[in-house]
């Protein structure tokens, strides 16, 4: 981390904030008489992890601490580094502080990406006080980092910015000129700022590097650049979706697809697919998903629930993206409006439970197969009434094990068409009482 970054560096690395009073859009945290802006001006900081988005300041915040520290600063990167130089860097910081009672705040960008091995590296000198670990990272630390290094730092999270504050740092950098685009003459609609604002996501580095393209690609017209929201939506291009197939972001919009349809809100489903489907996401994960859910949160409510997502799914299998899209998104639709009910799922739930908590009861004799005269002769099948047989099609046989005998899984709901199917089961189950009165 340079104290001044080159002047072809790109602007979101020349107009990084150099205070804590210039990083905007996390009073949460750094607001006035907030503990760790405390402890950052008391310089007497502890190992911190930060947890964030990209381009929300978590880099930003490291730098303004090496700014204002009195020990000793390294600032390096999990992915360019191992565990050779992981450990001589941590040796230097061992010799340091017996040397000169210095500490070293060790930095680490993308902390996630190192391995067990590497994170056991750093657990005894962040105990032993000889570093300050700061770690940055876009993953949830509860998954990415070790639960023994985990628990000796706080975490620290930053929020995407809000496009408020992302204005405030377009317009702050359009007007300095030491380090921004103040020299370069340019006037930027308005408008254009606030596209740029909510199309950034709240990632400030996207915003500003977006912003020069723009201002220095403009040509010049009567000595100023001029943008306005075409152009800006030119420079934009197409913005990559915040979304990781292996993260947690992967399992935050599943979850919110999964629930905006379970609540009907076809609308929210929709967008939540589009979300994960503009992203990347394998759209026959995504089918895996809606034919979990028609059975388990419609099921017998709608049967042709399975129907409409199992024939998504073939239809993706067959013609993939994009035109599969529109298959999903149908499914998506018909499964928000379809009634709902877990009756099944429960029912499963519970019959799961007894046949792994009960004893394994044996199959009643009466409906057990019988293909050899041994097995007729030791009673396999005897008994056994032929429904179609039935004038009713049904018999009075119990076909549960002798312990279970009358046990209810399935309690069908009033909607959608449960009501029939619960009509159907209570009939069947009033002949076979009646019957077996007989």
């Amino acid at each position: 981390m340079p104290d001044a970054p080159r002047p072809d560096a790109p602007l979101a690395d020349r107009i990084r904030p150099r205070t804590l009073e210039e990083i905007l859009g996390q009073d949460e945290v750094l607001g006035p008489g907030k503990p760790l802006r405390r402890a950052i001006e008391s310089d007497y900081l502890r190992s911190l992890i930060l947890w964030g988005p990209p381009g929300s300041g978590k880099t930003t915040l490291a730098h303004v601490i090496r700014l204002r520290t009195r020990h000793h600063f390294e600032a390096i990167s999990a992915v360019l580094t191992g565990v050779k130089e992981l450990k001589e860097l941590l040796k230097a910081a061992e010799v340091r502080r017996k040397r000169d009672q210095r500490r070293t705040i060790v930095f680490i960008d993308e902390i996630h990406r190192y391995n067990k091995a590497q994170q056991d590296a750093l657990l005894s000198h962040v105990e032993s006080g000889d570093v300050v670990l700061i770690g940055a990272t876009t993953e949830n630390p509860s998954f990415e980092v070790n639960a023994a290094l985990l628990s000796r730092c706080r975490v620290v999270v930053l929020k995407p910015l809000g496009a408020p504050q992302l204005v405030d740092v377009l317009r702050r950098a359009l007007t300095d000129a030491e380090r921004g685009l103040g020299a370069a003459g340019a006037d930027v609609g308005d408008d254009a700022l606030e596209f740029l604002a909510q199309a950034s996501d709240g990632d400030a580095r996207t915003a500003l590097n977006v912003l020069e393209m723009a201002v220095m690609t403009a040509p010049p017209q009567d000595g100023r650049r001029q943008v306005d929201l075409k152009a800006m939506r030119q420079a934009f291009a197409r913005k990559a979706l915040l979304y990781d197939r292996a993260g947690e972001e992967h399992y935050n919009i599943i979850s919110a697809l999964h629930k905006s349809i379970r609540n009907s809100d076809a609308d929210a489903g929709l967008y939540w697919l589009a979300r994960m489907l503009e992203a990347g996401e394998d759209p026959l994960y995504v089918a895996r998903r809606l034919v979990r859910f028609a059975s388990e949160d419609v099921g017998m409510a709608d049967p042709q629930a399975l129907v409409q997502a199992m024939a998504a799914q073939q239809a993706v299998h067959f013609v993939g993206l994009p035109e599969g899209s529109l298959a999903l998104a149908q499914a998506v639709v018909y499964l928000a409006a379809a009634p709902k009910s877990n009756a099944l799922n429960t029912a499963y739930s519970a019959a799961a439970r007894d046949a792994l908590e009960t004893r394994a009861e044996p199959v009643p004799l009466w409906i057990r197969n019988a293909p050899t005269p041994l097995m007729k002769q030791l009673g396999y099948g005897k008994g056994y009434r032929y429904a179609h047989d039935e004038e009713e099609g049904v018999s009075g046989m119990d076909c549960l094990p002798e312990a279970l005998v009358g046990k209810r899984y399935y309690e069908p709901t009033p909607r959608g068409g449960e009501p029939g199917v619960a009509e159907r089961l209570d009939e069947a189950r009033r002949i076979r009482e009646q019957k077996k009165d007989k």
